[in-house]
């Protein structure tokens, strides 16, 4: 029998304190199974099928997830289109994998293309704890987005497909069209990111104007506690406060997404077609990827890396974006040499006018981009 008076007064506390720790888990796993129940019977984890009038599945429709094996990582991928005799489209995400929102901001994308919804290494449906560190670069992503794209031309007999990037996504996007120009039909930019240390430069100094002339002390001494300068890494301090400024002010998923909490996570765990782990794994992927990749966007200035494309260029910016600066953007299209190019501001957008004018984005992708045309372009 253990002598407690032995043991000493700080090992029978810690013994207690150990206890109630392990009686407060209990209580509050035990008040979670009822919670976790309902995310496991929700999360069914596969892709609606397009129905036609009559319930049943559509005809020569595609809706599928999957994973295949891109340069030694299993890599996963939904593809979604209401016929597959459509052109293919390859989607690249931004700092997280962001097919979940087409729940509620549906994009009618699948009415012209078959969708790629692609999770890049590391991110989302493509997330393992063991993908070495160190194949985490952007001259890996370029190549891992070459050999997705091979896999699909040749599943689906094209020889060219269509390439479009979101945010961070743009940024391997535009490096991957120069580098590869014969394999895509077009580059579609959704946020183009450019001299992305500028572009935070820029957005800290339009939020502190704001958060002083809003009269939120909290914000303003957050911000002041953590100026944006020219040293990489960018304070800890900027950048756990950095979305949550951005929402609050509307500048960043979308306009009117003012929290992330509600915005992005609550959503995805309200997205049917994943499954709990990959809810989860979304998240540990954004929290892996985004730090690895992140540094090396800021130490990049993609106006002078890349200034030539061999194929149509399409830049789409919310005026409301400084997530990702518009007016940056703008100048880097200006200069950007191409057969054909066309810009498009979004009036009513902030980062994502994909999701937040779907059908102005509907209308440029049938009048431009699929007929090799500017028409609906930004005046020059």
């Amino acid at each position: 029998m253990v002598d407690r008076v032995a043991m000493g007064p700080t090992r029978t506390f810690a013994l207690r304190a150990g206890r109630v720790v392990l009686i407060a888990v209990s209580v509050v796993l035990v008040a979670l199974l009822p919670v976790l129940g309902v995310l496991l019977l929700w999360s069914r984890g596969t892709p609606a099928p397009f129905l036609d009038a009559d319930g049943k599945p559509l005809p020569g429709s595609i809706s599928e997830k999957i994973h295949v094996p891109i340069n030694g990582v299993e890599q996963g991928m939904v593809i979604k289109g209401k016929n597959v005799a459509n052109p293919v489209l390859l989607y690249l995400h931004g700092g997280m994998p962001d097919y979940f929102l087409t729940r509620d901001y549906p994009t009618g994308l699948d009415e012209y293309f078959t969708v790629v919804w692609w999770d890049q290494r590391g991110s989302g449906l493509s997330f393992s704890a063991d993908i070495p560190t160190e194949t985490m670069t952007p001259d890996q992503l370029v190549s891992d987005t070459i050999a997705v794209t091979d896999y699909l031309r040749k599943r689906f007999g094209r020889d060219k497909i269509y390439l479009m990037g979101h945010s961070g996504g743009t940024f391997i996007g535009i490096q991957t069209a120069a580098r590869a120009p014969e394999r895509y039909d077009a580059y579609i930019a959704i946020a183009q990111m450019t001299d992305q240390l500028q572009s935070e430069r820029l957005a800290y100094d339009y939020m502190l104007k704001r958060f002083r002339e809003d009269g939120d002390e909290q914000m303003v001494r957050s911000l002041e506690a953590a100026p944006v300068t020219d040293e990489i890494p960018l304070p800890d301090a900027y950048i756990s406060v950095r979305d949550v400024a951005m929402h609050k002010l509307g500048i960043g998923t979308t306009h009117d997404m003012k929290s992330i909490v509600t915005g992005l996570m609550l959503r995805s765990f309200q997205f049917r077609e994943f499954t709990l782990g990959e809810k989860i794994d979304l998240w540990r992927g954004k929290i892996f990827s985004g730090r690895l990749l992140w540094n090396q966007e800021l130490t990049t200035d993609l106006t002078k890396k890349v200034t030539l494309l061999e194929i149509p260029v399409y830049f789409v910016h919310g005026a409301y974006d400084y997530t990702v600066s518009y007016p940056l953007a703008k100048s880097y299209y200006e200069q950007l040499d191409a057969p054909l190019k066309g810009f498009y501001t979004f009036s009513q957008s902030a980062h994502s006018p994909l999701f937040e004018e779907p059908t102005r984005m509907r209308e440029i992708i049938q009048a431009d981009v699929l007929t090799g045309s500017n028409r609906l372009a930004d005046p020059e």
